[in-house]
């Protein structure tokens, strides 16, 4: 995937600290990082983590500057706030590490149902994203998720260079990859995993609010 940093560890898995995704662009620091889990009488189940790489420039804090002085418990609150941060026109990449083997229908569906939902909720779910969440769920039908797999989700910084990106990693085999034409059903990923209070990961979103608040305090 490009050159890769130091590391930081989240549940046993190292992520780099910067990743390059494309050649001849900034990298991207690791900016956020958690797990997605469920409890199912009282034993938690640890399924994927999760590194959120963002280009950490002077764009993305000027665009976020409304937030400044704000605690990370304020930013966690504020629905606004990751509003913008989806909205940031900035590079992002999401790297989804798998910690508990499942098929790979189950997660397209999971990623569906919720892309889906964010639509229809925002009267955007027409017949032309119907049809870029089908082929999303087509991708990850045949796929079978092992611990160490990779998931990488990349939203380049402006549409002019496409929608969004998803790939898989598997050992010993080549990237597959597909690409997500429709804005509409790229940011609802985004919301996925950035999207505050409804997001997939709780542990992820409080990463991000912590992280932010810091960075926003020490901005200019």
């Amino acid at each position: 995937m490009g050159s890769e940093t130091e590391t930081v560890t989240v549940e046993g898995i190292p992520f780099p600290a910067e990743i390059t995704f494309t050649a001849g662009n900034p990298a991207l620091s690791l900016v956020a990082n958690g797990i997605t889990d469920i409890e199912i009488h009282f034993l938690q189940i640890k399924y994927n983590a999760i590194g959120i790489y963002l280009h950490n420039s002077d764009v993305l804090l000027d665009h976020l500057h409304g937030w400044k002085g704000k605690s990370a418990d304020e930013l966690l609150g504020d629905d606004a706030f990751f509003q913008a941060l989806v909205a940031a026109p900035v590079e992002k990449l999401f790297r989804v590490v798998v910690i508990k083997e499942i098929k790979g229908s189950q997660y397209g569906v999971q990623l569906e149902s919720s892309v889906r939902d964010r639509l229809v909720a925002a009267d955007k779910y027409d017949e032309e994203e119907e049809a870029a969440v089908e082929k999303i769920t087509d991708f990850f039908q045949a796929k079978y998720f092992k611990p160490g797999y990779v998931i990488t989700f990349h939203f380049p910084a402006t549409s002019a260079a496409g929608a969004a990106e998803i790939s898989f990693a598997t050992e010993g085999k080549d990237e597959a990859k597909m690409k997500v034409e429709n804005e509409n059903v790229a940011r609802m990923i985004q919301k996925w995993y950035l999207g505050g209070d409804p997001a997939v990961s709780p542990t992820t979103v409080r990463s991000l609010a912590d992280r932010f608040a810091a960075l926003l305090s020490a901005a200019a």
